[in-house]
């Protein structure tokens, strides 16, 4: 595994997260600062924005492969085609090679709060390891066996950690959150550089739950038994408004700080070319959603004013149009031109946009630079309870009220990226009165509960976590595009492929983790719960 110099990240975070006047009031070379004089929270809350703010990292994979996004850029091929195009395969190892810099910031700030007072720092230490749980379920889920027990240990002597199974590290995870939630004092003093929650406790308690209940539902597939132990276990104590959210805003007054996906779709390309699927536009128009009239705009005529990012787009509902994936703008059998319900351009001559009648991410509401990121959401562990329900587990509630708060809040989350997004209250109301849980079998019910979920997660960006639940529930059921050239014989991916440095860098327990891959290292094979 990359092995992260300690020193090195101690230096690089000081001198990104200090301005000139706070580094004179340190009286200390700054490049010589030993644990006693550096404050560790500066490290959490620079492991939350690395964590948060993956920009192209989600884009050219999750959000097209999950048909929540499409795009006829050649860039978006990876995910919307299934195409390992160039050096752009290297954004499949960036969830792993990224993660492990986040839990090295983790581990250090760990260190240092035990160096300085390991009683007045309890929550900052307990914090750090749910953030680490987090952190690694993420590369877990999108590897399957990786390092845990052995991972950014590097100064402990261990250069060339093994890659554990999938089953132990859930074991583990899920165990690593319990007794870190139970560190949790609120009495005593909490992080004070906290990007998530701004040091509240009790939030804390709330998501360290709300996580071990979306840890409980992987294991659906392989271990239902231990599902349902955990989701129990989490069941009551998780998140209970919207309030509740892990969001992390970012700030559009620095480059390094800036929203990344935002960014990367306010590249002229990506602006032009990047556009909600039809997958999901269908869906929503087909079931008269609210969403519709808030998340989408279709671009102004002509190509000058499409690309023009001052220039609003209609937001009217009946106009949205999704853009199918699998297209280009090559001229071929493939091009978009081609496509069925071609809707035609925009403009004429040089001035023609090709894409303009399909909708594209509303600009002021997605796209704003120092917009906010979504985490954990309460309406993902609604629908995660309502789930739980439907398999007849001891969660409290029923299964129609969990699915209604999931819906409910799904919509009102909007408004945290955008007052614009807001959806008036008894429009909302009567969407959600108008489409209860479907209960006449358990099947109808979980469909419904995890296309909800895909829509969730899709339409506030946290792509990821919607094709990690998509491999899990299986729902929606998505169609997959079969492009000439594509890597996984039509279907989608269903993992990512290792970093490719590891081979070089920690080849044993590299090669002894790929000989346990059902298909080897490659897009189709399945990560341990994904039966």
């Amino acid at each position: 595994m990359k092995k992260i110099g300690v020193v090195g990240i101690l230096f690089v975070v000081l001198m990104n997260s200090c301005s000139k006047s706070q580094l004179n009031e340190i009286n200390t070379d700054p490049t010589k600062l030993t644990g006693e004089n550096y404050d560790p929270n500066s490290l959490l809350s620079q492991a939350q924005l690395k964590y948060a703010n993956l920009g192209y990292y989600q884009l050219l994979y999750q959000s097209t492969m999950m048909q929540l996004l499409a795009s006829t850029y050649n860039y978006y091929n990876n995910g919307d085609k299934y195409i390992n195009v160039g050096s752009f395969t290297d954004y499949q190892g960036r969830i792993f090679d990224e993660g492990y810099k986040d839990a090295s910031y983790i581990r250090e700030m760990q260190r240092l709060a035990r160096l300085k007072d390991p009683a007045l720092n309890q929550n900052l230490i307990a914090i750090g390891d749910i953030m680490f749980v987090m952190i690694l379920q993420r590369i877990t889920d999108t590897y399957g066996d990786v390092p845990y027990t052995e991972a950014v240990k590097a100064m402990e002597g261990i250069k060339f950690p093994v890659y554990d199974r999938q089953e132990a590290i859930y074991s583990q995870m899920l165990n690593d959150l319990e007794k870190a939630i139970a560190q949790l004092d609120s009495n005593k003093p909490g992080p004070t550089a906290d990007l998530f929650y701004k040091g509240d406790i009790d939030k804390w308690r709330r998501f360290g739950y709300s996580l071990m209940m979306r840890i409980a539902m992987r294991l659906t597939k392989v271990d239902p038994g231990k599902a349902r132990v955990w989701a129990e276990k989490a069941a009551g104590k998780t998140f209970t408004t919207i309030n509740d959210n892990a969001i992390l805003v970012t700030d559009a007054s620095s480059f390094d700080s800036q929203n990344g996906t935002s960014l990367a779709l306010r590249t002229y390309s990506d602006y032009l070319e990047v556009r909600w699927s039809k997958t999901l536009i269908d869906q929503l128009r087909d079931t008269n959603d609210p969403r519709l009239g808030v998340i989408g705009e279709v671009p102004n005529d002509g190509l000058a004013k499409s690309a023009d990012q001052n220039l609003p787009g209609n937001t009217d509902a009946s106009v949205q149009l999704g853009l199918p994936n699998g297209y280009d703008l090559q001229g071929g059998a493939t091009d978009i031109g081609k496509a069925p319900g071609y809707p035609g351009g925009k403009g004429s001559g040089s001035d023609f946009a090709p894409l303009g009648k399909y909708s594209r991410p509303r600009t002021a509401v997605y796209l704003k630079l120092g917009g906010p990121i979504f985490i954990l959401s309460y309406a993902e562990t609604e629908f995660l309870l309502a789930e739980a329900k439907v398999r007849g587990w001891n969660v409290g509630g029923s299964a129609k009220s969990h699915y209604a708060n999931g819906l409910t809040s799904a919509i009102q989350s909007l408004v945290q990226l955008d007052p614009l997004a807001a959806v008036e209250v008894n429009t909302l109301s009567d969407f959600v009165n108008q489409n209860p849980l479907d209960e006449s079998n358990a099947e109808n019910a979980l469909a419904a509960i995890n296309t909800q979920y895909w829509i969730t997660t899709g339409t506030t960006f946290n792509f990821i976590e919607a094709w990690l639940n998509w491999k899990r529930s299986d729902y929606p059921k998505l169609v997959p595009v079969n492009y000439k050239g594509n890597v996984t014989n039509g279907t989608i991916p269903r993992r990512m492929i290792y970093l490719s440095t590891e081979i070089l860098n920690n080849p044993q327990n590299y090669k002894d983790a790929v000989s346990r891959i059902p298909g080897g290292d490659v897009l189709t094979s399945r990560v341990w719960w994904d039966r």
